[in-house]
């Protein structure tokens, strides 16, 4: 499969700024694929200026193209596209990866402490969920299930706009 090529996220815009979205690894990599879900992604993508994500984000985009690579899902110039507007969009701050905070860890530790015993998180999710909530965020988009159930024990409203 080869990625479409998909324009720069600022050439997406299609409506004023309204506020700052915080899209988790998953959504963020739909900005630049093809995969199941993609065109609602970019579409929600086309409604602000800025699309957030926690600093670890940057980390689980590179495993994503590695993985997409290693199973040969994209070309290798496909993923060499993807790498560019990735950094492209960071440069021009249509992406920020927030910063990490000791407070961040703590919210994290204070909120899983506190969780049903049956709660099931990835720490990777847990972080996000805490980053998103440190950095006064009240929504997160996320296809991932447990991100969306979890999303509520840190104060936030888990939302998904890719149809099951």
């Amino acid at each position: 499969m080869v990625a479409a090529r998909i324009p720069p996220l600022s050439s997406l815009k299609t409506a004023p700024h309204v506020k700052t979205l915080y899209f988790d690894s998953n959504y963020l990599f739909r900005l630049y694929s093809t995969e199941a879900g993609s065109g609602e992604v970019q579409k929600l993508a086309g409604t602000t200026l800025c699309i957030a994500t926690a600093w670890h984000g940057r980390a689980e985009l590179a495993s994503t193209l590695l993985r997409k690579r290693r199973e040969s899902a994209l070309t290798e110039q496909a993923i060499l596209e993807i790498r560019y507007q990735i950094r492209d969009d960071r440069e021009n701050g249509s992406i920020v990866f927030l910063d990490y905070s000791e407070s961040i860890t703590v919210r994290l530790e204070t909120v899983l402490e506190q969780a049903p015993q049956d709660t099931f998180i990835r720490a990777a999710d847990a972080l996000h969920l805490a980053c998103a909530a440190e950095h006064g965020f009240t929504e997160v988009y996320s296809n991932d299930r447990h991100f969306l159930l979890a999303a509520p024990l840190f104060g936030l409203e888990g939302l998904n706009v890719i149809p099951e």
